[in-house]
């Protein structure tokens, strides 16, 4: 017997596949998923068509010249290769970005869309599709930890298995749907030592109250059917889902199309492309909790949207989700104190 899938799943288990080929061969020894490393990895491929001179001197230390955009609507990675590659050559850098973007990996073209702008810049914009499917793999497996997620060294956090519970396939724990969702009884509470509290209005404080409202939404959205959450007693990390969040519509284009959506994955992005670099980690937990506040100020998830627009609805709490995710390690991992599940 075999098992019928839809379209939209098979694309979603093609790019499954694709994250782990994506972080087992081009991210290690880097230990994050990081958009700016695949980028980093299409261009050293390309580079192999000049001389190992050249090659060597552009890509020491990691001095390919690329930055983020600033263009909080798109994902976009500008590069300066080839303009200094045209130091070395008898070519200008025009020609020389025509050769690089010409010899990138035929994968490349999957995940960006690749331009070549005057006097030489390489721009790489990051695809709607490969945008979703790095979303879902920090939903499911968090960030950094050299594995899939933040902890467990497995699928994310708790029982192995998909579902809720006792980690059945789509099982609920009937203790799960009493809890309120700010309940100071609710087993999501979880004692933290005096010393680890920062002091109000502080920046770390400020990423506390924002991963403290993220679990309460997540809570929310689980009690409500939106989304299923396994093991909601330790929702501590990566927080899976039973099944792929509905990041697309059906013109694979991100549902999240709102500014503030918008400002949230550009924060994201950026904080995770940094995580193994030196960094000011208490100006960017700040600045992400505040563009997540942003988000859910002006974005709704409940009451009409949910009956209206379920799977803008189901995108947002997944994005909610990577939120989450992120700002936990943010505050254990970089700046040493407890992510607080209620406040």
């Amino acid at each position: 017997m075999y098992l019928k899938i839809d379209a939209r799943t098979s694309v979603y288990l093609l790019k499954r596949l694709w994250i782990k080929t994506y972080v087992y061969e081009e991210l290690l020894p880097s230990k994050y998923i990081a958009i700016k490393q695949l980028v980093y990895s299409y261009l050293e491929k390309s580079l192999s068509i000049y001389t190992d001179s050249t090659k060597m001197i552009c890509i020491r230390e990691g001095n390919i010249p690329l930055y983020k955009g600033r263009d909080n609507n798109r994902i976009l990675y500008i590069s300066g290769i080839a303009l200094q590659i045209s130091k070395y050559e008898n070519f200008s850098a025009m020609e020389i970005a025509n050769g690089i973007v010409s010899h990138l990996p035929a994968t490349c073209s999957e995940d960006f869309h690749v331009q070549i702008v005057s006097p030489g810049w390489i721009h790489l914009e990051l695809t709607h599709p490969t945008l979703a499917t790095w979303l879902q793999s920090i939903v499911e497996w968090g960030v950094g930890n050299g594995e899939w997620g933040i902890g467990n060294r497995e699928w994310g956090i708790g029982n192995r298995e998909w579902g809720v519970g006792n980690g059945e396939k789509g099982e609920k724990d009937a203790s799960l749907s009493s809890l309120s969702p700010l309940s100071p009884l609710s087993p999501l509470s979880s004692p933290t030592p005096h010393s680890l509290f920062p002091t109000p209005h502080s920046p770390s404080f400020s990423a506390q109250y924002a991963h403290a409202r993220c679990c309460s939404l997540l809570r929310l959205g689980h009690q409500q059917g939106l989304i299923q959450l396994r093991h909601l007693d330790t929702v501590h990390g990566g927080v899976p889902s039973s099944k792929p969040i509905p990041w697309l519509d059906c013109d694979a284009k991100l549902r999240l199309s709102h500014p503030a959506s918008g400002r949230l994955i550009a924060e994201l992005v950026k904080v995770v492309d940094q995580l193994e670099y030196s960094y000011n980690w208490e100006k960017a937990a700040l600045d992400l909790s505040q563009a997540f506040e942003t988000f859910w100020r002006n974005c709704r998830i409940f009451g009409e949207m949910k009956t209206t627009s379920p799977e803008l609805a189901q995108a947002r709490l997944g994005l909610i989700m990577a939120t989450q995710s992120v700002l936990r390690f943010l505050l254990e991992e970089k700046l040493g104190i407890s992510a607080l599940l209620e406040l």
